[in-house]
This record gives C-alpha cells, structure tokens and sequence, in this order.
C-alpha cells in the first residue's frame, strides 16, 4: 500500500507532471474554484464548490481546451496542416477544435454523424462561421463518425496533405493529459482555500475527462472520490473507455499504474431520451442552478450531470461529505440550440 503523500510531496509531483506534458497554452488559468451555498442547502448536503472551466478564456470557454492544447502541441510539432475531429453537431469538442484550428493557422475538417440539420444554430454555427468543412455520415450511429475520420485523413495523406485525425469528442491519450494538468491545478487551489474534498462530479461523455481526473488524482495520491454521471452511454461500457484511456496516458508519463473498469464507476439513468437530448431531469437541474446559483448549466453535459447530484443528494450518497467539488465543463453555446422547448418556460408578463 502506498504511503500517503505530504502536501509538498503533491506539489512536487504536480511540478513534475506539468514539466513533462506538452502544452500550447491558449487560455489563463487556474480557472476559479467558486464556493455555491444555496443549490446543496436545500437538502442539508455537503458544502458546493464548482469548478469553473466553463470561463476558460478562450472559444468560448469548456474544458476541452484542456485536451486540445495538448493536442495542438503533438500536431505543431509534426507538422499537421489540419485538425480532423467529429462528433454530433452540437458537439462542443468540435466548435473548440475549430476555434483551436483557426488560432494556429490550420485547416479544420467536422465530421459529424447523420445528416445535415434544418438550422445553424448552437455550436454548429460557431464551427460553420469559423469555415471549418463539414462532412456528413448519412448514418445516426454515432461510431459512423470514426470510420469517416480515418478515411478522410488517408485521403489527405495521399495526396501530400498532413492531417491530423483527433479521435471522436477528443478522446484520447494527449487529450487526457490535458485533464490531469487540471487535477493538478485543482489540487493548489484546495490548498490555497483550505478544503479536502470527498468527492468530484463529473459528467461523463467520451470518457477523456474522467480518465485524466482519475489518473491525475491517483499520480497525486488524493482521497477524493470521482463520481461520473453518464450523458452518452451504458455506464459499463464508459468504464471500460475510461480505464483503457487511463492506461494509456499512465503509460505515456511512465507510470506504473493499471485502471481497471472497477476504478471508473460510472453513475447510469440520467441521460434521458438519450446523448444530446434534453431530459426533464436535466431541464429542472438547469432552471434551480440558474434561478439559486446564477449558474448556467448545458442540456447535453453539465445539466444532467447536476441532475445526478441532485438526485445523489437526496438518496443520501453525498451524505458522508463535507465538500464536493463538481466540475462545469462548459458547453453553454447548446443550450441556444433550437427554440428551447425543453425547459418548459414562459415569460412572466406583468
């Protein structure tokens, strides 16, 4: 059993970590740790802290940035000349690779799955202004958008390009390094605030966030808890993802540390009528984090995630802790997508 570190120990670690990871920094961090009193209150839960990746500065912000400064560093250095990526059209990976592609001078290529939809609006609009080119699977599964990645880069290399393929909604091993950058600055900011948390809210999609939280949190030696809300996905099979994406950043920074499926539990019955799709679940946890917090949360992540807390705060999961810390990903740009039936709101007319 490995002894427990000190905080210097942590720090020493950390400094280590962020020496060894490549990094194109596009955005000012730490990003803030903000303390939320009234959302937990009502159902006399732990003490609410959110970190707020939502305000990274840069393509409007979500922690996806994270991954793709990695992502752009790998690409700098072998001389891409393209970004590919793909995901669903509102897919918010995909509007930060086209922002991230448009900053270093590169061509941007979307796939996305099925086919095009009857409005630009949302983060599909962003990525279309920033005249990233589009291409459509003319299939609803989801995986269709990997195949189309792979063949359109083998095309390219053919005839003389240098793309650079980036794996459906950013997951992969440089994308996770990204993440584990964020639990070290997390980690100073509990230090400078005084506070051990017992646990981390994560949503949980592609899997890349979770795995660099789970690896970052175990190369530190913390006691927090990780506790994933599924937004995509049958919880087993983003367990597996995670793990096996853990695995690989571990390997890259020289670790020998192994993750199993048993180390990434993963929360399932919340992603409603399924990815991407509000659910009335999500659309309450939204409307109470606005109207008690002041805080905007995303239909297809974050507002399902916090769906899951509110839930785990009333079935008495979170009843042990003192602290939480759930981490806002970003993703605001969806929540204008289409007319907003979903929230069930009208104007109050006076």
């Amino acid at each position: 059993m490995k002894l427990p570190m000190t905080a210097a120990e942590r720090l020493d670690v950390a400094r280590h970590i962020e020496k060894k990871i490549p990094r194109q920094r596009l955005a000012a961090y730490p990003t803030p740790l903000q303390s939320f009193n009234r959302l937990s209150a009502m159902q006399s839960g732990p003490k609410l802290w959110v970190k707020r990746d939502d305000l990274i500065g840069f393509a409007l912000g979500g922690n996806k940035i994270r991954g793709l400064e990695v992502m752009l560093a790998d690409a700098l250095k072998v001389e891409a000349d393209t970004l590919i990526t793909g995901a669903g059209v509102q897919s918010n990976h995909v509007r930060a690779t086209a922002f991230v592609a448009a900053f270093a001078g590169l061509d941007c290529i979307a796939v996305y799955w099925g086919k095009p939809p009857p409005n630009i609006d949302g983060n599909y609009r962003v990525t279309t202004m920033l005249d990233a080119q589009v291409h459509f699977t003319q299939n609803d599964d989801r995986a269709s958008v990997d195949g189309a990645i792979e063949t359109i880069a083998d095309r390219m290399r053919r005839s003389g390009r240098r793309p650079y393929p980036i794996p459906r909604g950013g997951a992969c091993m440089m994308g996770v390094l990204g993440h584990v950058l964020a639990v070290c600055e997390a980690y100073r900011q509990c230090l400078e605030l005084a506070i051990s948390p017992d646990a981390i809210v994560i949503a949980v999609g592609s899997g890349g966030t979770y795995a660099g939280w789970l690896l970052g949190t175990k190369l530190l030696n913390l006691n927090w808890r990780i506790i994933g809300y599924s937004v995509s996905r049958d919880p087993k099979e983003a367990g597996v993802q995670i793990a096996r994406l853990a695995n690989q950043a571990a390997a890259w920074l020289g670790s020998e540390f192994g993750f199993s499926v048993m180390d990434a539990p993963v929360q399932g019955g919340f992603i409603g009528p399924g990815y991407g799709i509000p659910s009335p679940e999500g659309a309450n946890a939204i409307k109470l984090a606005a109207r008690f917090e002041g805080l905007l949360l995303d239909p297809v992540y974050t507002g399902k995630a916090m769906a899951g807390f509110l839930h785990g705060l009333d079935s008495g999961v979170f009843d042990a802790c003192e602290n939480v810390i759930f981490l806002h990903s970003g993703g605001e740009p969806a929540f204008f997508a289409g007319q907003g039936e979903w929230l069930g709101i009208h104007p109050r007319v006076i």
